[in-house]
């Protein structure tokens, strides 16, 4: 006769968020394991994955090829080189392949921007001039965002150090005069004041940094979308299972930046640095964009004299996680131009999910931003159990002593959230609509 091994219990946590952090430890997420919140997240995925696979896209463009141009009027007007740029997780030929799809643009995001809202094609320029168009402001303010905050990650984070080197400002240089050869006016700046365009080159990497990032992203979240579309996903857990595995799968995609000039390659940060997806671009996105950000400009005034930004960089809490979404979706990145592209993308389900629950039309952009702040708690507790998992101990850890550093972990993990703007306890029930 088999017996099952006794379990070890340590004593309940006496956290405030006490309940969250017990779900953590049984394997859950910080959502609730509900059908209708399996749902939401989901959804939201599918329709972030489509503008998703623009932003990734057009960041390495301009990366890569606008780079410093001084007047970059035509920056979102990516070339067909990159909308045709095989992703390297999708597709036959993928270095590892996430998403069972094609590898070229999703043929959503074409049609899109083919014809816009209208549903007619124009030209590019009138789509673009009446904002009828994937708002790439969003993905530029998740990037400054990340340079700002950039400090925040050491002594993790080697790729934020590396942009202070004489390496990387030997590499930098070499880009930039390339980049400048056939205009004087522009060498001889650069001559006077080289910290200029220096500053603006690691701007130019962290949009490689961003767009190599979400590059994994597009198809984590449309595998997604199609294992539930097939029921694969039983719930939130197995959701947020998938995450915590593809993390894991794909940790150590190099991070990169290379700038083309006339067809030459110039490795401003090559990949033989051996920079990593999960700790150089990952941890500090979801760091800078998920918890700190900056206050969104006309909230918040920034006058010194005033005391309504905080004295300490360390002390800013703006980002999805804390957004009240009803007044004015007032997050320090302005979401409302996601939830805008998203908006057009919406899976058939939830956009009837919607029609059920909104006070109107009007009302769907806030209804879905809530959704997004639920999936982006799910996202943020797989990261959570990715960090427990690579640092500490299995939760089913017969040892008392290792469930106790478990348990310690998502407590200091959750002192995050004791913030009254956290919305951690908003999003608990189905009643924050």
């Amino acid at each position: 006769m088999n017996m099952a091994a006794p379990k070890t219990v340590i004593p309940p946590s006496m956290h405030p968020l006490a309940d969250i952090i017990h779900r953590l430890e049984a394997g859950g997420a910080m959502l609730p394991d509900t059908p209708e919140n399996l749902m939401q997240i989901i959804g939201l995925y599918k329709a972030y994955a489509v503008p998703m696979d623009f932003y990734w896209r057009d960041l390495l463009y301009i990366g890569e090829q606008v780079f410093l141009n001084p007047l970059p009027l035509s920056k979102y007007f990516i070339s067909k080189e990159y909308m045709d740029r095989h992703n390297h997780y999708a597709g036959d030929d993928a270095d590892l392949r996430i998403w069972r799809g094609q590898a070229d643009a999703h043929p959503e995001l074409r049609e899109f921007m083919e014809k816009g809202e209208l549903k007619r094609k124009l030209p590019r320029w009138m789509h673009h001039f009446w904002h009828d168009r994937i708002n790439m402001e969003f993905a530029e303010e998740c990037m400054r965002s990340m340079l700002w905050h950039r400090k925040m990650y050491a002594p993790v984070n080697q790729f934020d150090a590396y942009l202070d080197s004489d390496e990387y400002k030997q590499n930098a240089d070499r880009a930039i005069k390339a980049y400048f050869k056939k205009n004087p006016a522009m060498l001889a700046l650069h001559k006077l004041f080289p910290e200029m365009f220096l500053e603006q080159c690691r701007q130019a990497s962290y949009y490689a940094n961003l767009g190599l990032f979400w590059e994994v992203m597009a198809p984590v979240f449309f595998e997604m979308s199609d294992i539930y579309d097939e029921g694969g996903f039983k719930g939130v857990p197995d959701a947020m299972n998938f995450l915590v595995n593809g993390i894991f799968a794909i940790a150590g995609r190099p991070i990169y930046h290379h700038v083309y000039v006339d067809g030459e390659c110039y490795e401003v940060i090559p990949k033989s640095k051996g920079f990593t997806w999960l700790y150089e671009a990952a941890l500090p996105y979801v760091e800078a964009v998920f918890y700190r950000t900056s206050p969104f400009r006309g909230t918040k005034s920034y006058n010194a004299q005033a005391k309504e930004v905080p004295d300490k960089q360390e002390d800013f809490h703006y980002g999805v996680l804390y957004a009240d979404k009803f007044p004015v979706a007032s997050a320090g990145i302005p979401p409302t131009l996601l939830h805008q592209d998203m908006f057009h993308f919406l899976p058939p389900y939830l956009l009837e999910y919607y029609k059920q629950h909104c006070r109107g039309e009007e009302d769907m952009l806030i209804q879905l931003a809530v959704s997004f702040q639920r999936s982006m708690y799910c996202v943020t507790s797989a990261v959570i159990q990715a960090l427990r998992a690579a640092l500490l101990y299995p939760l089913d850890d017969p040892n008392p002593k290792h469930r106790m550093a478990n348990r310690k972990f998502f407590e200091a993990q959750m002192d995050r959230f004791l913030r009254p703007e956290a919305r951690i306890r908003a999003i608990q029930s189905q009643e924050y609509r």
